[in-house]
């Protein structure tokens, strides 16, 4: 079970854009190799920094409207949002030490 919360396009608003505490979205599709290698790290890092950071998954396959509004063309993407505005991007499943470092200089 993944600690990170599932998010559509229909909910993207209200979970990601609107939310109190910056939001790290890790785009993602189910045939994705690296999608699939990267996915315990941020599942490690909901689990350790939720308080400060709220995780989210997005299937790019069923929901291709914030994905492609964000400009998403290689996966697995990761985007910080902080008030609404993307504050941090990166592309490729990075190990998870750099996954939390560069977080934590993202927020």
């Amino acid at each position: 079970m993944s600690n990170a919360q599932q998010v559509t396009d229909s909910d993207f608003e209200a979970e990601v854009l609107k939310s109190g505490l910056p939001v790290l979205v890790d785009f993602w599709a189910e045939w994705c190799g690296p999608c699939r290698q990267l996915g315990p790290s941020v599942d490690a890092l909901a689990a350790e920094k939720g308080a400060v950071i709220k995780v989210v998954k997005m299937n790019v396959d069923e929901s291709p409207e914030a994905p492609s509004k964000y400009g998403v063309r290689s996966i697995p993407a990761l985007m910080i949002f902080k008030n609404g505005k993307v504050v941090a991007q990166t592309v490729g499943a990075l190990p998870k030490s750099e996954l939390f470092k560069w977080v934590e200089g993202a927020i």
